[in-house]
């Protein structure tokens, strides 16, 4: 097994984009779109920052946990990783969906008037009967997880043969990244994934059935292992590339907005459309990766602490916000008021469960996918 090489920056990137996870999910109370508890006010001009986040903000996600796959995989046999995938990714699932989730769902049905009692009742009569959303039981915004599990084991025996063999693929990626615009041909799978397969497989988030989301986000999984498999190449063309890939960008988002507010759907926007999404998502992604490693890939302790307490805040904090949003939805506040609370209560709660109690109790740590290693708590 070969000696770990920590990309801090990737690090840096999984704590800034799951933080925004929370400012997103804050939004999603303010918007048009359907969530499990909404504001009693909707701000429509919140829609356009919300979609230029929502874009980018799980494909990265999906694209660097394909890239600490090629490491982890550099220092664990098959079976080894396929079981330390299940224990990080299984069973903070499972012990998600009977503890985590059930707030929120509560909360939703108060909301609607669908069930009325304390939260015993609910969860010791009916949280657990049916599916959601015509029953109660969901992973809600632990979706994630059961996704990427189906990809590391899926896809696991094929990054074991590419990592351990000297294959012309990957010598031909790092001969593509010769010439830095060139990784912008890792768009076309993209383009054809989103043009003719999501009209007929919308996003569900339900694994079973939600062709579109696999596919997508798989392609993405995959890209992450490949870039990184080549090595120094892959950031040395993101160095030359990233003024370009800012620009284009930009550029890209520009002409969704232009087709959202002056176009009415047919073909030729939609496909027209379907290429402007995908070379805005993967811009965004290159330029997130290509700064981060200039200015971020170095250590730090706050690093160190923050990277350890991600993942138990993703799992807890949209329960902490939909819960906070339950008593926060129907006062006349304004905007500013109600998102300043949720988000300082959402990630000032979520701290507190995490640092004061589960850091503190140690069976609580798989639940909540925390390995082994002992690291101080900042109260400490």
């Amino acid at each position: 097994m070969e000696k770990s090489i920590r990309r801090y920056d990737l690090d840096w990137l999984r704590v800034i984009v799951f933080g925004l996870l929370i400012f997103y999910h804050v939004g999603m109370l303010f918007v048009p779109w359907g969530f499990h508890i909404k504001n009693n006010v909707i701000y429509d001009w919140l829609r356009w920052p919300m979609l230029f986040l929502n874009q980018w903000r799980l494909p990265i996600l999906f694209t660097i946990s394909g890239m600490g796959t090629y490491y982890a995989l550099g220092k664990r046999s098959l079976g080894r990783f396929a079981w330390e995938r299940f224990l990080r990714l299984g069973i903070p699932l499972v012990a998600g969906m009977l503890l985590i989730v059930p707030p929120q769902v509560y909360f939703e049905r108060l909301a609607e008037g669908t069930f009325s009692g304390s939260y015993f009742q609910y969860y010791t009569s009916v949280a657990f009967t049916g599916v959601y959303p015509e029953g109660n039981l969901s992973w809600h915004h632990l979706w994630f997880l059961p996704y990427l599990l189906v990809f590391s084991w899926v896809l696991s025996p094929l990054f074991v043969y590419l990592r351990n063999h000297s294959t012309t693929f990957i010598d031909w990626i790092k001969r593509l990244l010769q010439k830095p615009l060139r990784i912008y041909l890792f768009v076309i799978p993209l383009y054809f994934v989103e043009a003719l397969v999501e009209p007929f497989f919308p996003v569900t988030h339900a694994l079973i059935g939600d062709w579109f989301t696999i596919i997508f986000n798989g392609i993405l999984f995959f890209y992450g292992f490949v870039l990184i498999a080549t090595g120094n190449v892959f950031w040395e063309s993101l160095t030359q590339l990233k003024h370009k890939a800012l620009i284009i960008g930009i550029v890209a988002f520009s002409g969704q907005l232009v087709i959202w507010l002056f176009f009415e759907d047919g073909y030729v926007v939609h496909f027209t459309e379907a290429l402007l999404k995908v070379v805005n998502i993967w811009s965004w992604i290159l330029v997130l990766f290509a700064y981060a490693s200039k200015y971020l890939n170095r250590p730090s302790k706050g690093l160190a602490y923050a990277n350890r307490a991600v993942y138990p805040f993703y799992i807890l904090h949209q329960t902490v916000t939909v819960g906070i949003a339950y008593y926060l939805m129907n006062l006349d506040w304004g905007l500013l008021p109600k998102a300043f609370l949720l988000i300082v209560g959402t990630f000032g709660i979520s701290w507190l469960i995490y640092d004061l109690v589960i850091l503190r109790i140690p069976w609580l740590h798989p639940l909540f996918g925390l390995k082994k290693e002992k690291v101080k708590s900042l109260a400490d």
